[in-house]
């Protein structure tokens, strides 16, 4: 894939919004303040920060969020409806995303209109929401199953009526990155002076990967939400996208990736979905090594088997010893436990620390590891 980016890449982190669409999930109003205050703090450019609609309870949640005076730009959710549009302006809002479900598909059977009737409603509220001053993204819902050329002329509304960016939805997470790629190419090559935003989902485990994509072929935005949270099996998640960008594409979004385990931990405690310690870039375990030939190579320089520094991201190495340990492993663990460890007594140790760890079926813990290690000593001095 040809890298298309010519502009700094802009996060649209959406955690507040769509994060919280989780099924079963809900914050609290101090808990969205928080998760706000991070992702503001660690230089996430735009948060989209609820929905307007819903009732005056999350309306005192946004006014709140737009008191804290961040630096972020905060952009609400709203059907493309002007009574959608009034409620985020008696927030203070001062940009928002208007929705139209884009696809024939949703047209036909959940809108029951048609495309010119989907054309109009965007003029519609799109006026509306420009004639207030409003900065506008127009959100195209299922535009992945949707009519290019069909998008390129809602494309071309939103452009010449003072429209700002149009959000390409993969809503269903059914494309892979290469036609997510030629879909967002095509689409900037049709309206070149509209900035695209993607806004991708999980559902085949691609979102991250389809958001870089549609970054490398030209969209300025992007979606995200803190460890994947969102509808069905979530959205690209901000850790592994900003990650993705810098080692990956070789882009730098401007986030500070030092506090990802914290915001991560936090919004795990806050959504009531743990972070599973295999989770990629942020999970507490993932900078874990146990196999011999993988703990002697991080041990002798860690960029044999890191693609990058745990520190970066609020993480630390652990060196696990258990079934597949090696000599390697086993002294680095001792040494850091205090003991000075020899490479002979790592072998003689080695049997043991595999039978146990066999036995238990998980590594082994540092008093078990010092109790086998009095018990050799203890055998060394009997013999």
């Amino acid at each position: 894939m040809e890298n298309a980016t010519t502009s700094p890449v802009i996060i649209d982190d959406t955690t507040l919004r769509d994060g919280e669409q989780t099924a079963g999930v809900v914050f609290s109003r101090k808990e969205k303040l928080a998760i706000a205050r991070m992702l503001d703090g660690i230089g996430v450019q735009e948060l989209e920060c609820g929905i307007p609609a819903m009732g005056e309870e999350e309306r005192d949640a946004i006014r709140a969020l737009v008191d804290l005076g961040l630096n972020a730009r905060l952009i609400t959710w709203n059907r493309a409806v002007i009574s959608d549009i009034e409620a985020s302006l008696a927030c203070g809002i001062a940009a928002v995303d208007i929705s139209l479900s884009v696809s024939d598909q949703m047209i036909a059977h959940k809108l029951r209109t048609s495309r010119s009737g989907v054309m109009e409603q965007l003029k519609r509220a799109l006026g509306f929401a420009k004639e207030h001053g409003l900065y506008v993204s127009v959100g195209g819902e299922d535009a992945s199953r949707a009519d290019l050329s069909f998008l390129a002329k809602l494309m071309e509304i939103t452009l010449s009526m003072g429209g700002d960016r149009f959000r390409f939805c993969d809503t269903l997470g059914i494309l892979d990155p290469f036609t997510m790629y030629e879909k967002v190419k095509a689409l900037r090559t049709a309206v070149p002076g509209l900035d695209i935003e993607v806004h991708t989902h999980n559902d085949l485990g691609m979102a991250t990967a389809n958001a870089l994509a549609g970054i490398k072929a030209g969209a300025r935005f992007v979606n995200t939400t803190v460890n994947g949270l969102g509808e069905r099996a979530g959205n690209a998640a901000l850790e592994e996208v900003v990650m993705g960008l810098k080692l990956a594409c070789g882009i730098d979004p401007g986030i500070d990736t030092h506090r990802f385990h914290e915001i991560s931990r936090f919004v795990g405690r806050a959504s009531q979905r743990p972070v599973p310690p295999w989770k990629a870039v942020v999970g507490e375990r993932v900078f874990s090594h146990e196999s011999g030939l993988h703990a002697d190579g991080v041990i002798k320089d860690s960029r044999n088997y890191e693609g990058f520094d745990p520190a970066e991201v609020g993480l630390r190495r652990h060196i696990v010893v258990g079934k597949h340990s090696g000599s390697s492993g086993l002294v680095e663990r001792f040494r850091q436990m205090g003991i000075e460890l020899s490479r002979q007594e790592a072998g003689g140790l080695m049997d043991e620390v595999r039978d146990l760890a066999q036995r238990l079926k998980r590594p082994l813990s540092d008093g078990e590891l010092r109790a086998l290690h009095a018990s050799e000593r203890c055998a060394l001095r009997a013999a």
